[in-house]
């Protein structure tokens, strides 16, 4: 089925859609967890079942773009979503940031580095340390404006699940520009991840032991014939492709001199043959005379491959596990085994398992439903395209994420981020707020953003499906209440507390003028339930 760009499931853009429907059935959530990975019927995808798979396989919706799923049906949804190439979308390039800030010395600065030495010339000594230091500081004012436009691809994109995949990958992948200090590298991995968001993971691995950043971060650079690196033959068989219990010290050792030889030039790959160790090896207790790549066939051909990559894509998009919740983590167990075998046999490639995730039974489940905590890209990505607030200022977004222990391409280490409720903690949910009330007012911890006053937000598109459906409805503070619930909350706003809170604001300011509603969508977002999706 051929799909074009709908403006109402794009990045923040708002359109028509049919009155709002009842959501489908909600499973208790202490009682047994359906395991069935059978598409859900279009009866039981409601507003609550399509909300969900928007802020799961993306960064939310509008009330507008969820009612459109709604009307789609759960498989033109899913669909639209997964199949996100045939939606028209410029996409970014390696071209857009200079590659030529860090780079190799030319042959003649060379030259004049060892004449210089051989000279004891400190003035052109210093003169050199200063233009490198010069490099240095435009290179970290780069990576500040690839990182700016990442947060502003993933506002506008009307593919949300290839920037979704894009940040999974960044975090399981995970590299930091702090050690590796070349803004281009990151850029370039980046690209990389894009490029591979939903597509093979075998493919993406093979890429991975080429790419510059990643060679450079676990220092494989330094790995030749004798004395080989064992950090990237760890991190692959640890972190990356297998876990903890399925290899062993040997294994390490063997892989790392399949890998010696592998490293990079400038901006590209290169296969260093004199530091490549030629010697046979012996892999998960196959003998061979592997290099790199053998080392990632090896890899794939594991019985635990599948399975710990199906589990860190369940992890990501439904509920994390072991949670020590049994009814969880045994639903949990037998989705990730069947989702496994789909991935086996579609010989590593994404997409059909997504495909088959987002259209379970399984993923539309009560238990799981409203049960993520949003990480910090969730958040602020998530309110400007869900509420269609101002962007503002996106380096006061990004450093608000910063706050918030996520800083785009400075994960904390090889293992990434923890994630879950590692995101929350006192000062946490104070930076929490602090971005969702500038989001919509411009007010910060101190003062206003400029444009405060000329980029005011509007919450009357909000409420237009609530309109649409009775025109007096917009008006009557309790439908209103319950509607922003039901749409800002979901099924974790099922709050009476909260409503009463809410209906008493409104009573308060008696007419719902937009900074009345802008007010209600303040406590909104400043309540617990809201850190939820």
């Amino acid at each position: 089925m051929g799909r074009t760009q709908d403006a109402s499931i794009s990045g923040r853009a708002v359109g028509s859609a049919p009155p709002v429907r009842e959501a489908g059935r909600k499973t208790g959530k202490r009682g047994e967890v359906s395991t069935s990975l059978k598409p859900i019927s279009r009866e039981k995808f409601g507003f609550a079942e399509a909300r969900h798979l928007l802020w799961r396989a993306g960064f939310g919706g509008t009330p507008q773009q969820i009612q459109t799923l709604v009307s789609w049906g759960p498989e033109k949804s899913v669909d639209h979503i997964v199949d996100y190439q045939d939606v028209p979308y410029d996409s970014a390039t390696l071209a857009d940031f200079d590659k030529d800030i860090i780079r190799l010395p030319t042959d003649d600065e060379r030259r004049m580095i060892a004449q210089a030495r051989r000279a004891n010339d400190e003035e052109t000594l210093a003169r050199l340390r200063a233009r490198r230091q010069t490099a240095e500081q435009n290179d970290r004012q780069q990576i500040r404006k690839v990182q700016h436009a990442w947060i502003k691809r993933m506002i506008e994109t009307p593919r949300p699940l290839e920037e979704k995949m894009t940040l999974f990958w960044h975090g399981h992948f995970a590299t930091s520009y702090r050690t590796i200090e070349n803004s281009y590298h990151m850029h370039m991995q980046n690209h990389l991840f894009r490029a591979q968001a939903a597509g093979n993971f075998g493919e993406l691995l093979f890429a991975i032991i080429r790419d510059p950043a990643m060679l450079a971060y676990l220092d494989q650079n330094d790995s030749r014939k004798g004395m080989p690196n064992e950090n990237l033959a760890r991190e692959i068989m640890e972190l990356f492709a297998l876990g903890v219990g399925n290899y062993n010290e040997n294994d390490i050792k063997e892989g790392a001199r399949a890998l010696t030889g592998y490293t990079f030039v400038d901006d590209g790959f290169a296969f260093q043959e004199g530091n490549h160790d030629n010697g046979g090896k012996s892999i998960f207790g196959k003998k061979g005379n592997y290099d790199g790549d053998g080392f990632v066939r090896a890899i794939l051909e594991h019985r635990a491959c599948a399975p710990f990559i199906t589990r860190k894509l369940y992890n990501y998009f439904v509920a994390e596990t072991p949670c020590g919740r049994e009814h969880i983590d045994k639903a949990a167990k037998s989705v990730v085994r069947d989702l496994s075998g789909t991935l086996l046999s579609n010989r590593y490639a994404i997409r059909p398992v997504l495909r088959k995730l987002f259209l379970s039974e399984h993923f539309y489940d009560g238990a799981v439903m409203g049960e993520q905590i949003k990480s910090p890209v969730d958040l602020v990505i998530g309110a400007v395209r869900s509420l269609n607030t101002p962007v503002r200022d996106l380096g006061v977004l990004a450093d608000a994420m910063n706050l918030m222990g996520q800083n785009l391409f400075f994960p904390p280490s090889v293992a990434g981020w923890a994630g879950g409720r590692s995101w929350i903690n006192t000062s946490t949910m104070f930076v929490r707020q602090n971005i969702l009330c500038f989001l919509l007012t411009g007010k910060m911890p101190v003062g206003y953003d400029a444009l405060a006053n000329s980029e005011k937000f509007d919450p009357s598109p909000l409420l237009s499906e609530l309109a649409a459906a009775d025109a007096g409805a917009a008006t009557d503070p309790a439908r209103v209440v319950d509607y922003v619930m039901r749409f800002a909350l979901g099924g974790a706003g099922e709050n009476e507390q909260n409503r009463q809170t809410l209906l008493a604001f409104a009573g308060e300011h008696g007419r719902l003028t937009p900074d009345v509603i802008t007010g209600l969508l303040l406590l909104v977002t400043a309540m617990p339930e809201y850190q939820l999706c």
